[in-house]
């Protein structure tokens, strides 16, 4: 009996102490593909991938890799952080000029370790509301900073009208470590499939290994057949697109 008493008045002081930590199962990754709350790849029969740029926009950077982009017509996903999009308007207008996609990657691009509901609200909404100021469309798809997820921020993500996007697993080009261009184009090349949702970054720090990796990049696999899209509408050739709780309709 004392045992199950203090075991009881251990969890209720976890609960006073931290109570959205109590429920922030983090079930793996396909618990929430099979439920169509959030994605990693994309299953499709045809040669479509879809280039995400976390971070930015960077005033050096992002218009290097948008000038790329359109050298060989190809549309990128890029989620962008609320203060820096306050920093670059004219950026931001250019970017959805040119046929790109800008989601959300949170206002101050915080540790979403142990984040409560409310905050990860704040953080969405503020992003929503400048994107939406600047370019007239709010985002729809969400990235967690990190790529830290559990069952709060992705509910919480879902509950305010976003399907998460992660990244393929095999495609993190881990480019914010500045590996060399050699690792980045391998790490791309030698594992690409249908459905791949690349990883890059396009600020905190010396993007210029990135930019020279989409140069080798893009030519070679579009040389194999493959075209590249926003992260909308690569999830629009979903093999069971009706999974996705609608999105896009």
């Amino acid at each position: 009996m004392r045992r199950v008493c203090s075991y009881s008045v251990f969890v209720l002081i976890l609960f006073l102490l931290f109570p959205s930590c109590t429920h922030a199962m983090n079930h793996p990754r396909h618990f929430y593909e099979e439920k169509g709350k959030a994605i990693w790849d994309v299953p499709t029969h045809s040669k479509y991938m879809a280039i995400t740029f976390d971070d930015g926009p960077s005033i050096k950077y992002t218009p290097e890799i948008l000038k790329i982009l359109e050298e060989y017509d190809a549309r990128a996903t890029f989620f962008v952080v609320g203060t820096r999009v306050q920093q670059n308007p004219e950026l931001i207008r250019a970017m959805v000029e040119s046929g790109h996609e800008l989601a959300n990657h949170t206002f101050h691009h915080p540790n979403f370790t142990g984040i409560t509901k409310e905050e990860i609200i704040k953080e969405i909404d503020f992003t929503s509301e400048v994107i939406e100021d600047i370019t007239g469309v709010p985002p729809k798809l969400f990235r967690p900073p990190g790529g830290v997820y559990n069952d709060i921020i992705v509910d919480t993500a879902n509950e305010e009208g976003y399907m998460v996007v992660m990244w393929s697993w095999h495609q993190d080009t881990k480019d914010w470590q500045s590996p060399g261009v050699p690792k980045i184009v391998n790490t791309v090349l030698s594992n690409a499939k249908n459905g791949d949702i690349i990883l890059f970054h396009d600020f905190g720090g010396n993007r210029s290994q990135t930019v020279k990796a989409l140069k080798q990049i893009l030519p070679e696999l579009i040389e194999e057949g493959y075209q590249f899209v926003t992260v909308s509408e690569l999830i629009q050739k979903h093999v069971n697109y009706r999974i996705l709780n609608g999105f896009g309709e």
